[in-house]
């Protein structure tokens, strides 16, 4: 049965998307499919920055360390930096433009310039190795990439076809020096339809892919999240519970996410949302940022807002002004959700569930709903979602039955980019994009996640292939076998562990395999323990390694050797 405060907030919404509501909807038509699509959407993202800043012209926007910038502010300065791509760099109409740096003030200029100079923004995960981001570039065919020191020192050697054009952090005029104009080059008249951005993830092959998104997809995703915002903004007026002031977020998850992109930097343009910038995770840092910036709304993976809750300096901080403890990109754990409420009361935690292939749109779980039922991550996010679960014949399932989990909307991106075996494989014909995850739907409409189809390991919101990781130990000459799975983390969720065997006449340790990887895999794919196994690893009749009876021989023991308190 329905709780009082889904009652409620569907009367809201309710009201809010009727004729003449401020999101009222209306039906739009792709690929045969039809949609909703909010009525006054802005038609594309360089639109939209256009409306809010000008709305909110003079509130503050961004805050990086010392540096603040008003709304008003940061779309002059992406304006320049538009213009200064075209003129200087000669991006054109639907160029695949790479952005790679940390979190900045710089990077949303950089990002809100590609696409208002009419790029397709690729968001080049900033954790990459140099061969990777090589990759990624040289998929994608970007002809211009914009790098920050960092990201371009590890680029060099590498051949990928782009041109580099450097930025660093920091005052913008000095940071974006290579990239600022005048106001001589014309921007183009974009379309709904226009290519807007590419961000990667990982598929069950191990190879990075890129998902594109038109504008169309981008924007109406942006306003699904405001959309949510307003709904329980509008219930908590009526309840004599409106905040007070301009909301404001921290960013500690990376702005090339779509966790960091979507719901956290694109939705502030519509609810006038002030971000201060982390350009790295510390939970310390976090709480002073928090007291001293008034901060309303967290946002990360489940691991962030559990350090803050137990970390030992918690009560030196006043953390009230913050109402929400949100977590995505990987599960949380059911007993941190009371124990979030009991050590940060002045917030609620909520959990949100979407994925790249959808703009991060799915579902979200909400307050007291989320503190009866922790293992769910809510229903569908009105008005635009729609939830399914399908068996493997691809009939829908009722209530109560397991299966693939899958996410239809408007902000579902075009596939994958040159990829269309693995677009059609993940795409069905009828709008349905199958996310690989196993889960139900109970009798309210809540989606409970339970597995996964493919191998690949969420560690704290970064994906990790299991077959990637697998390529890498038998690049070893020494290893004869290896099988790569996920074990529980407390703070990570999951983390990437192997077993191995060596090859007969081979001498080498841990550490030197360790080592090994060290060269080949970004750092977060490292796998936590590496077991060498007496003898073959154990196979399946089909003569594939029995991941399953492999991860039990081992998960006594790592559960022993990390406590998951």
């Amino acid at each position: 049965m329905p709780s009082d405060l889904d009652r409620e907030l569907d009367a809201v919404m309710d009201a809010l998307t009727a004729p003449g509501g401020p999101l009222e909807t209306e039906p739009f038509v792709r690929g045969g499919q039809t949609y909703p699509v909010f009525k006054a959407a802005p038609p594309h993202l360089p639109a939209l920055f256009a409306h809010y800043c000008a709305t909110h012209a003079d509130l503050p926007f961004l805050v990086d360390g010392n540096l603040r910038l008003t709304f008003a502010e940061t779309h002059a300065l992406a304006l320049r930096a538009a213009h200064g791509l075209i003129a200087r760099h000669g991006v054109l109409r639907g160029d695949r433009i790479g952005l790679a740096g940390r979190n900045s003030i710089n990077w949303i200029i950089a990002y809100m310039a590609i696409l208002m100079a009419g790029g397709c923004a690729t968001l080049l995960n900033g954790w990459w190795t140099g061969e990777e981001l090589a990759e990624g570039i040289a998929l994608a065919q970007c002809n211009v990439v914009l790098a920050d020191p960092q990201r371009a020192a590890r680029l060099d050697g590498h051949e990928c076809g782009a041109w580099i054009v450097p930025f660093d952090h920091g005052d913008p005029l000095a940071g974006l020096a290579a990239i600022l104009g005048d106001d001589a080059a014309p921007l183009p008249d974009l379309t709904g339809d226009d290519l807007a951005t590419i961000i990667f993830t990982s598929g069950s092959t191990g190879a990075a892919k890129g998902a594109v998104s038109d504008h169309r997809g981008v924007v109406q995703a942006t306003l699904n999240y405001a959309a949510q915002s307003l709904m329980v903004f509008t219930r908590m007026g009526q309840k004599g519970q409106a905040p007070a002031g301009q909301p404001c977020a921290l960013v500690p998850v990376p702005l090339f996410h779509v966790t960091g992109e979507v719901p956290l930097f694109l939705q502030s343009f519509a609810i006038a949302r002030r971000l201060v910038i982390m350009p790295r995770w510390d939970a310390l840092e976090a709480m002073r940022l928090i007291e001293a910036e008034r901060i309303t709304y967290f946002v990360g993976v489940p691991l962030m807002s559990h350090e803050i809750a137990m970390h030992p300096e918690r009560d030196r901080f006043d953390l009230s002004s913050c109402a929400t403890f949100a977590a995505g990109g990987a599960p949380r754990p059911v007993d941190h959700v009371p124990r979030l409420r009991e050590r940060l009361p002045a917030g609620f935690p909520i959990l949100g569930y979407g994925l790249s292939e959808t703009n991060a749109v799915g579902c979200g779980n909400y307050n007291e709903n989320y503190l009866a039922k922790p293992a769910s991550t809510g229903p569908a996010s009105r008005p635009l979602v729609e939830l399914a679960v399908f068996d493997d014949a691809g009939a829908a399932l009722p209530p109560g039955h397991t299966g693939e989990v899958a996410i239809r909307s408007i902000a579902n991106v075009l596939g994958y980019w040159q990829d269309p075996q693995a677009t059609a494989a993940a795409f069905r014909a009828d709008g349905w994009f199958l996310t690989g995850d196993l889960g139900y739907l109970d009798d309210d409409g809540y989606l409970f996640i339970v597995g996964r189809k493919k191998e690949i390991i969420l560690r704290g919101g970064e994906n990790v292939s299991c077959q990637e990781v697998e390529h890498a130990l038998y690049a070893h000459p020494g290893v004869a076998e290896a099988s790569v799975f996920g074990l529980p983390d407390a703070r990570l969720g999951e983390v990437p562990v192997a077993g191995y065997c060596a090859r007969p006449g081979h001498d080498f340790d841990e550490a030197d395999l360790r080592a090994f990887l060290a060269e080949r895999l970004a750092p977060f794919k490292l796998p936590a323990r590496l077991w060498h196994h007496d003898g073959a690893l154990p196979r399946l009749g089909t003569e594939k390694v029995d991941k399953r009876r492999l991860k039990a021989r081992y998960a006594a023991e790592w559960l022993d050797a990390t406590p998951q308190a």
